[in-house]
């Protein structure tokens, strides 16, 4: 069982950028964009009673909300297709069943008039309930149609006021349609029940949650998710790995999926030239219940099973995600015609079944590839370890010397002047 992690910072850095979208090579094999459509997102914003509260910057939450709206309209790519759908803003009654429908399309997915879009926003004003499963339904018709990414942004200050309409549910049944949509979700001044929430929404469709207590926070969290959906749509592609690395496939750069079994090793090839680079990731994930305490393992080895270099990670089950990564760049040969050397991913993971839980089929492993340049040593490769930093120990290891040596003879000098006096 893998017990600690040994990530070098460069892998970290590596695997961040991964999972983050790292683009591929024009003609990579695998993971190419999928679908000509603009990508779509639909802003559903809380409309609710309580964002008169005035505790965000000294302003209402609903004053936040509305200039956070209007920065981010005019930071809009061209490209993305957007909308706003409002919860809670139009009936001020106190009918459950009447205040539980109240969500509109405030402004329609679409190509983006941003005066007609401002102009909608601004007459905004607390109303009602916080029918948040009704208006996630809504907001998923609005995305309804075509291959682009599709996006809702959430931004909530209160837990949803109309179960048994459960908003879990209702992102989990979204996530089982099978339409590529990411619900992203956004707290404002979160309570620990509201944040709990508002986090089971997001995970359930591989969004992300977070809590917002700024204006300029809420503004620049809204601008990234806008942006994210404008980045092209990958579809990872099956690949079947190898017990062993001479049976194993050979991958170019790209995403693919896989199922590893429990107590079970897969092999993946990459050819690698003189002069580039190895960068790869993988994440497993935990579908079914397992034991706590579990880790994945990524080798780099050679065709004759030298470890070349290696990348791991534990967890401790906290989450039903594990993921590591490396990267290993090839020498440069002074053979222009040097053939390319034949390297293996090992996979491995420690995770095991709980009592009474079906073994088969395996986790689900995604695996991440990239073969490139390899950066040139005085740009990338560390200096004793220190990166471009090198300079400035040595400037500072210098400075100490000289003022050691000028308080020594300081030292001596006073010493001397005391014994004559």
């Amino acid at each position: 069982m893998i017990t600690r992690t040994r990530l070098a910072a460069g892998a970290c850095a590596l695997l961040a950028a991964l999972t983050a979208g790292l683009a591929f090579p024009a003609g990579a094999a695998a993971g190419e964009p999928t679908g000509q459509d603009a990508p779509k997102v639909d802003l559903v914003l809380d409309v609710s009673g309580s964002m008169r509260a005035r505790d965000i910057d000294g302003q209402s939450r609903m004053a936040a909300a509305k200039q956070a709206f209007n920065e981010v309209l005019d930071a809009t790519p061209e490209e993305v297709e957007l909308g706003i759908r409002t919860l809670g803003a139009n009936y001020p009654g106190d009918d459950r069943k009447t205040g539980c429908k109240d969500t509109a399309q405030l402004y329609p997915v679409g190509p983006l008039d941003r005066t007609e879009a401002k102009t909608a926003v601004a007459t905004l004003s607390p109303t009602g309930w916080t029918p948040i499963g009704p208006a996630l339904l809504k907001a998923a018709g609005d995305l309804d149609g075509g291959d682009g990414s599709k996006r809702i942004v959430l931004i909530s200050d209160g837990e949803d006021t109309c179960a048994p309409l459960d908003p879990c549910e209702v992102a989990r049944e979204i996530a089982a349609k099978g339409i590529g949509l990411t619900i992203d979700t956004l707290g404002l001044v979160p309570t620990a029940k509201l944040s709990r929430q508002l986090s089971c929404i997001a995970e359930a469709t591989g969004g992300t949650y977070t809590s917002v207590e700024h204006q300029d926070e809420l503004t620049d969290r809204v601008n990234q998710l806008v942006d994210r959906a404008a980045d092209p749509v990958v579809t990872p592609v099956p690949a079947e790995g190898a017990d062993r690395c001479a049976g194993a496939p050979t991958l170019k750069s790209g995403l693919y999926t896989d199922r590893e079994e429990f107590g079970q090793q897969r092999f993946y090839r990459v050819d690698v030239r003189p002069g580039q680079e190895l960068r790869a990731s993988v994440s497993v994930a935990a579908d079914r219940a397992v034991n706590p305490g579990y880790g994945v393992l990524m080798r780099a080895v050679t065709s004759k099973g030298r470890e070349i270099v290696r990348g791991e990670a534990a967890g401790n089950g906290r989450t039903d995600v594990i993921s590591t990564g490396l990267r290993y760049p090839k020498a440069e040969s002074d053979d222009e015609d040097a053939p390319a050397e034949a390297v293996c991913l090992a996979v491995s993971h420690s995770f095991s079944a709980a009592s009474g839980v079906k073994a088969t089929p395996g986790l689900p492993l995604e695996l991440t590839v990239d073969v490139v340049d390899a950066p040139s040593q005085a740009g990338d490769v560390a200096a004793f370890g220190l990166g471009r930093g090198w300079w400035l120990l040595g400037v500072l290891i210098l400075a100490g010397f000289l003022a050691g040596l000028v308080w020594g003879w300081l030292s001596r000098w006073r010493f001397a002047v005391w014994r004559t006096n």
